[in-house]
């Protein structure tokens, strides 16, 4: 492999934000988190390691995970370098928290979140060093006060990075989970960001650290909120529809998801954010002006939620 960037501060905090957020949501579902280590051994087209943590049948979770990896690999994948083809081919080393929880209430979003740093080492140069990531929400049912704490905990995570950075973020969210063969959003948004170096190494790893700290404080109170809200099978149903567009966004657009199983790594942990359960109808629509058409009709449509 080639020589490797600095990475021990980076791997240092994405352990601990784990550790953090794992800890959080345990003490919400009250079912421990399975914790699974795996390693790839060097000498093959990839090496590594990693932490898998993971509810499911919890009390509040349906299926939660929250994974940690560190790998490094020999060629860099079409699917992390769209953007910069000059790096094509290029070893890389790769790092990353990514996590996916699916409710079991109908009432509570599922909710993504993933920070991570890439870093191609070009034989003969400096490494390129970049930082991504994001979170998003998915309602089944919303709420704008759960949309509006949500982006307002985005926008303040961002804010000492600049004033462009949420608008701009929000934007690349909003396009980005967009499923172009329904022509519908996946959910409300938050923000997302790949490819970013421009402030620098330690500014651009201090806006990561900025929006992966922000994920609880963005999320638990929802949670809080609308656990124990009453449903039924109505609502159930509605939920597990759809949840079939997060499995289509995930497997056909999400460059995560193609990076991973690109690149050799874990199919068991790239799956991970798969639900459980889910349903597809043959050409379905809400009943007019029922909580579920609001859905498609007050939420999926990009707006700004902080007015």
């Amino acid at each position: 492999m080639a020589e490797h960037f600095a990475s021990a501060p980076v791997r240092d905090y994405l352990l601990g934000l784990q550790q953090q957020i794992v800890g959080a949501f345990e003490a919400e579902d009250g079912k421990p988190f399975v914790r699974d280590a795996w390693t790839r051994p060097a000498g093959g087209a990839l090496e590594g390691d990693g932490i898998s943590r993971l509810v499911e049948q919890g009390h509040v979770f349906e299926r939660a995970g929250c994974n940690f990896s560190h790998v490094k690999g020999r060629a860099l994948p079409p699917s992390a370098t769209q953007h910069r083809p000059e790096l094509a081919g290029a070893p890389f080393e790769a790092m990353g928290v990514s996590l996916v929880m699916h409710p079991r209430n109908p009432y509570v979003p599922t909710v993504h979140m993933n920070v991570r740093a890439f870093a191609a080492l070009p034989a003969g140069q400096a490494p390129v060093v970049w930082f991504g990531g994001g979170m998003d929400l998915t309602p089944y049912y919303g709420f704008v006060e759960d949309a509006a704490h949500f982006h307002r905990c985005c926008h303040d995570a961002l804010a000492p990075f600049g004033d462009d950075k949420y608008p701009r973020f929000k934007q690349w969210c909003d396009e980005y989970f967009y499923l172009k063969h329904r022509g519908e959003a996946r959910g409300i948004g938050g923000v997302f960001f790949d490819d970013f170096s421009e402030l620098g190494f330690e500014q651009s790893f201090a806006m990561m650290r900025a929006v992966g700290d922000a994920f609880v404080p963005a999320y638990r109170p929802i949670v809080q909120r609308r656990r124990a809200l009453p449903h039924g099978e109505r609502e159930r149903e509605f939920q597990l529809y759809r949840r079939g567009r997060y499995v289509e966004f995930n497997l056909v657009f999400d460059r995560g998801t193609h990076f991973g199983l690109q690149s050799g790594g874990r199919t068991e942990s790239i799956l991970m954010s798969m639900p459980p359960l889910v349903t597809w109808r043959y050409d379905w629509a809400p009943e007019p002006r029922s909580a579920e058409a609001r859905l498609y009709s007050d939420f999926l449509p990009p707006r700004d939620w902080l007015a």
